[in-house]
């Protein structure tokens, strides 16, 4: 079973000192124990916590008999809290009210000294063997409160109102019920198997939990029109309880629960227009050649930085095929530090200008810049072309259809090396265009030979 040990803590008292360590461990099972009233909300023991530490149970459990001794339910509570503890007792069914219906009434010997456990602790949290009417599930609400558990999804598949899932087999009886108290479970935080557990209502939970309960005005993303809308909702935790349409969004929040939506769904579902596209290859060139301070721009980056480029240009937007591309673009310019926002066009600039005066756009969608151009353009250039302070620009040398020829990083190596046979295939294929023996001392060009030469 999981209680406080699974945290390691298995005495409220422990947690009943000013200068305990803070840790996320610590801090939660301190917010458990007040929420089963054994500390308060300076972490010190209360009454009940004083009690708890006389029962020979969990403190979860404990605190659930003391709760019920209130009402005179403790004989019943403690039976409970046997059967949470041991295995077997009451047979194996889930459902843990139908398994103490029977453990009532077995007459093993095993049993029998379970009820005898059972009437000891009843009488230490000072209850009886008598009392009123019991409900399981509410009992249960007081030693789990966080594992209270609602349905979604598919049937048999809950969440809990500490945000964890937990799932039932679909033709499990308790699977039809749409709020569960959960005891024990096993397997990932994300998809735990139900053990044991009980089913509860929500007008039992409105009541049991009622100064945890609250409600507000919020907006959310809705996953299927990929857009904001405003809701008031009544919360215990992770849970919504209740929730009804609000007023139109609008202003900031739209704006961050836009951003939430992005980081759930990834930037996919975002139109970047090409100039924006190219924008984010620019400085993503930048950041990897030169780091910090330009920034990281890739998917991952851009999701962690959306509150300085994406949600302070979105106010009043309320749905993603609504950002503007004005806005994206104004927004990518502001991840840029202010001090180096007119070294952007120097260090990657969007086109290289050619000897024949004709401005070629360099791409930045590789992992090194790339200019695709005519090798007739080049005639005449003396050294390779470089951008950021001396990285070179991968030249994609293309024939006058526009075919590729040869790529290369050392454009003065080229015309001593490989030119020669470039040229000769050339001539062959593009007899009406210029194919100069010395490339290096020609003028550049992106015509074809006048007539007669």
């Amino acid at each position: 079973m999981l209680d406080l040990a699974h945290w390691g803590v298995s005495n409220p008292a422990q947690l009943a000192f000013a200068d305990q360590p803070p840790g996320p461990a610590l801090t939660e099972a301190k917010k458990l124990l007040e929420a089963i009233g054994a500390l308060d909300a300076n972490g010190r023991l209360t009454e009940t916590g004083e009690r708890i530490r006389a029962i020979p149970l969990p403190p979860r459990l404990a605190a659930m008999v003391i709760h019920a001794a209130r009402t005179d339910t403790a004989f019943d509570a403690a039976l409970l809290a046997v059967l949470v503890s041991e295995q077997g007792l009451g047979g194996n069914s889930v459902d843990l009210s139908e398994r103490l219906r029977r453990f009532r009434h077995e007459r093993t010997p095993r049993a029998e000294a379970a009820r005898g456990l059972a009437g000891r602790i009843a009488r230490t949290a000072g209850g009886g063997r008598t009392g009123g009417l019991f409900d399981p599930g509410e009992a249960l609400i007081r030693a789990f409160p966080d594992r209270i558990a609602m349905a979604r999804g598919g049937r048999g598949r809950y969440l809990m109102a500490n945000g964890r899932g937990a799932e039932l087999n679909e033709d499990d009886p308790l699977a039809t019920h749409d709020f569960l108290v959960i005891a024990d479970l096993t397997g990932s935080a994300a998809r735990g198997r139900i053990l044991a557990a009980c089913p509860v209502s929500r007008e039992t939970i409105l009541t049991a939990r009622a100064g945890a309960i609250e409600s507000r005005d919020e907006c959310v993303f809705d996953r299927q029109s990929l857009s904001v809308r405003a809701r008031s909702v009544t919360r215990l935790d992770a849970l919504v309880l209740f929730e009804r349409q609000g007023a139109k969004p609008s202003g900031e929040t739209a704006a961050e629960a836009l951003a939430e939506g992005l980081r759930s769904f990834g930037l996919s579902h975002l139109s970047f227009p090409k100039e924006a596209a190219r924008l984010v290859e620019r400085i993503g060139f930048l950041n990897r050649k030169l780091g910090d301070p330009w920034p990281d721009v890739s998917d991952d980056g851009l999701l962690e930085s959306l509150d300085v480029w994406f949600t302070p240009f979105q106010t009043g937007v309320t749905a993603l095929s609504s950002v503007s591309a004005n806005s994206l673009m104004q927004g990518l310019k502001a991840l840029i530090p202010y001090p180096l926002a007119g070294d952007l066009d120097r260090l990657a600039p969007t086109h290289f200008t050619a000897p024949t005066g004709d401005r070629m756009p360099i791409r930045y969608d590789s992992d090194e810049p790339v200019l695709s151009i005519r090798v007739q353009m080049l005639y005449g250039l003396k050294n390779h072309p470089v951008i950021a302070g001396g990285v070179p620009l991968l030249l994609e040398l293309t024939s006058p259809a526009g075919r590729p020829i040869q790529t290369t990083r050392d454009l003065p190596g080229f015309w001593v090396g490989s030119w020669k046979d470039v040229r000769a295939d050339m001539r062959g294929r593009y007899p009406k265009h210029l194919w100069p023996e010395d490339p290096v001392n020609a003028d550049a060009t992106r015509r074809a030979k006048p007539r007669g030469q």
